[in-house]
């Protein structure tokens, strides 16, 4: 397949499952279409701090909640609020509904930090968007953590 993200796992000899499922924009719709998927799917939250000088891809288990206060205060940066449409384009390459760590080849995600849930460490196999919200792919977790070594982002892990 020719699609960005997947040529991105290819490269690096990552082995991946695709599910293909219709257009989701919440975790609640996507849980539906995770059924029977063997996997810790994950909800991923991008942040900006109060300035807008440092942004965050957090990446948490799907039935998890993130404090963003507790979350800054954990970090040590200032109030966390979502980020822009508009700053989601521009440093991951993705639109709301698509937020995935795949983003993270983008040119622009290079000083996006990634707050990792301790917690997703525990399963065998993670599930996320392949940067488009039609489909899930899920990854081992050890080649998971590969990818994010590849992408030269600073990684958090942190237990959420």
């Amino acid at each position: 397949m020719s699609e960005p993200a997947l040529k991105a796992l290819d490269a690096l000899g990552i082995a991946y499952t695709l599910h293909e499922h219709p257009p989701v924009f919440t975790v609640e719709e996507a849980e539906a279409h995770w059924a029977g998927i063997p996997a810790a799917h994950c909800k991923n939250l991008f942040l900006r701090n109060q300035k807008g000088t440092r942004h965050y891809l957090v990446v948490l288990d799907h039935r998890k909640q993130a404090d963003l206060k507790k979350l800054a205060q954990k970090i040590g940066d200032d109030r966390l609020s979502f980020a822009s449409p508009e700053r989601l384009l521009e440093h991951l390459g993705l639109t709301p509904g698509a937020v995935s760590p795949m983003g993270l080849i983008h040119p622009g995600a290079r000083d996006v930090i990634v707050v990792l849930d301790a917690d997703l460490l525990a399963s065998e196999r993670v599930g996320f968007h392949p940067n488009r919200n039609t489909a899930t792919i899920t990854v081992a977790t050890a080649d998971f953590l590969r990818f994010l070594e590849s992408t030269k982002n600073i990684v958090r892990r942190l237990t959420l």
